[in-house]
């Protein structure tokens, strides 16, 4: 449905976008992920038509609109900031779009897209009476009212508080897939980008660093610059010493090594979840609990070991935690299937 050609974009010296590809396929809702600089921001405006790309096309059903500019794309965008007019009520903020129709058809739309996002009774309302949270339903039935070929969305939950977060990332989503519009929402949330996408492309220095289905970018990053952004990581230095085993510290640990060669310096991953706390049979090391977070459903437990020469950070259901004590010691095991391997940097490689 969208096609992005080889988008590269400047501003003065510095390259903000390098040769991007990327393709969404009609009714499929993809995130741009990825940290504060990456160029995700920029790649939405120049879908957008906000900005225009020194080199590559813009295709929208094999049709080129690289040079269109916004008002031309059909396109829905909600902002962060919602962008409503602040003199017009929650209905004439809909409405607002709506121009070309006869004024009852767009009122009819308007009141049609308010109950579909569950704000039937404030269209009266100017935005300066609703919450954050209704005021983005605003935003998002406006954006919606044209019936758009495609909807942006510009970190659309990033000012609103935690709990509202969570109720319109389902919101959104739903609303997606009922309507089958094809999305492209711009975040620095891994949660959110997790939850909601068909798709999440991480981006990193204006290059797509991996692109998949959420669950394959957690469970099978790319780069460890991939594991260390998607959800939490433990991180080990070591060296290969055998097929099949790394020497981290003073430890021996099994793992998947078939794409290293004996002696390679390398760095282990494996996720909180991953790592295992047992009281007898089966522990590879034991391990001194430092400190425990209770974070309501989960609890961050800290541990430190001195075979493995560092701390690791396990994430446990808070009921399995409960028995757990600061100081005390316990068995661990690091299951291999569960251990990724990843390249080192330059300088631990120097120190090998």
């Amino acid at each position: 449905m969208l096609h992005l050609r080889q988008i590269t974009k400047r501003f003065g010296s510095q390259t903000v976008l390098q040769g991007i590809d990327l393709d969404l396929r009609a009714g499929e809702f993809v995130s741009l992920l990825g940290p504060s600089g990456c160029g995700k921001t920029t790649l939405l405006r120049i879908v957008c038509g906000i900005e225009t790309p020194e080199l590559g096309q813009v295709l929208m059903q094999g049709q080129d609109i690289t040079a269109w500019p916004a008002s031309q794309r059909r396109f829905g965008v909600v902002f962060q900031s919602y962008a409503l007019f602040p003199n017009m009520t929650a209905m004439e903020n809909v409405r607002y779009g709506l121009s070309g129709l006869p004024r009852r058809e767009a009122a009819e739309r308007a009141a049609e897209m308010l109950a579909l996002v569950g704000l039937p009774e404030q269209a009266g309302k100017f935005p300066s009476q609703l919450s954050g949270g209704q005021q983005q339903r605003v935003a998002l039935a406006r954006a919606l009212a044209p019936r758009p070929r495609l909807l942006l969305l510009d970190e659309p939950l990033s000012a609103l508080d935690a709990q509202v977060r969570q109720e319109l990332r389902a919101e959104i989503r739903a609303l997606q897939q009922r309507l089958g519009i094809t999305t492209l929402m711009v975040t620095h949330d891994q949660d959110e980008a997790l939850a909601m996408s068909d798709r999440v492309v991480l981006l990193a220095r204006g290059q797509i660093a991996q692109q998949g289905a959420p669950r394959e970018l957690y469970e099978q990053p790319a780069s460890a610059l991939v594991a260390g952004f998607i959800g939490r990581m433990n991180w080990m230095e070591g060296q290969v010493v055998a097929d099949g085993r790394v020497r981290v510290g003073t430890t021996l640990v099994d793992c998947d090594t078939r794409v290293y060669k004996t002696g390679s310096v390398v760095r282990l991953g494996i996720r909180p979840e991953a790592v295992q706390l047992l009281d007898g049979a089966g522990a590879m090391l034991r391990a001194r609990v430092d400190a425990l977070q209770f974070q309501g459903a989960v609890t961050q437990v800290l541990l430190r070991s001195d075979a493995l020469g560092g701390a690791l950070s396990v994430e446990l259901p808070s009921a399995e935690a409960a028995d757990l004590r600061e100081g005390e010691v316990r068995g661990l095991r690091l299951a291999a299937a569960a251990i990724q391997l990843f390249d080192a940097p330059l300088s631990m490689r120097r120190v090998a």
